[in-house]
Formats: structure tokens, sequence, C-alpha cells
């Protein structure tokens, strides 16, 4: 789920995204992140408040539902999404990006995952 969270700011925000890597061979690899990717858990009431508080402050971010577990392909992905209004989607995953400060008061009462 983390990695399809993701990967949706990297379209986004292309800031995010490094250069290509290659090695001494010069054998190309693909970029990544240039910065740390920080996961935290909360329960469903702090999932649903900092989407609440994601969608406030206009801050990019990508959702992952229940739904999707039962889908198969991107197709269905966005249809089992664009069903649900956003205050009854089913959350199980929310990726934000922005400054620090904001992107600590969108997850207050998130805490690291393990």
């Amino acid at each position: 789920m983390t990695a399809f969270l993701v990967s949706g700011l990297g379209t986004q925000v292309p800031e995010v995204i490094g250069e290509p890597y290659a090695d001494a061979d010069g054998t190309p690899y693909l970029p990544m992140f240039r910065q740390p990717v920080l996961v935290f858990e909360g329960t469903k009431e702090v999932l649903t408040a900092a989407h609440g508080r994601a969608l406030a402050r206009g801050l990019p971010r990508a959702v992952f539902t229940s739904d999707l577990f039962a889908t198969g392909n991107d197709r269905d992905n966005r249809a089992a999404v664009r069903a649900v209004p956003a205050a009854d989607l089913d959350l199980v995953g929310l990726a934000v990006h922005g400054p620090r400060t904001a992107v600590d008061k969108v997850l207050k009462g998130a805490r690291m995952h393990p």
C-alpha cells in the first residue's frame, strides 16, 4: 500500500524525485525519492481526521481505501474511489506531501510506524 500511495507524489510533486543512478560500469538505474518516506500509523479516526486536514490545507495527497484490496487493476481502483464521497471513503492509507510543519499538523495523533 505504501508503494502505491507514494507513487502518486512523484507524478504531482516532481521535485521529490532525485536524479537517475548509475554504477561504475555505467549501468543506469531509476531515480528514487530525494528524501526519506516516513510511515505513520493511527486509528481509523486519526486517518479520517488527517484526510480532512490534508484536504482543508490543499496538500498533495493520495488515498488507499479498503475497496482497493478487492480490485485488480488501476481502472477499477479509480472507479472504486470515484464511487464514494470524500467524507465516506473507507481509508486505510493516506500519502501527504508539504512543508514539515503543515504535514505534522495534518498527521496530529498519528505515530511513527515501527
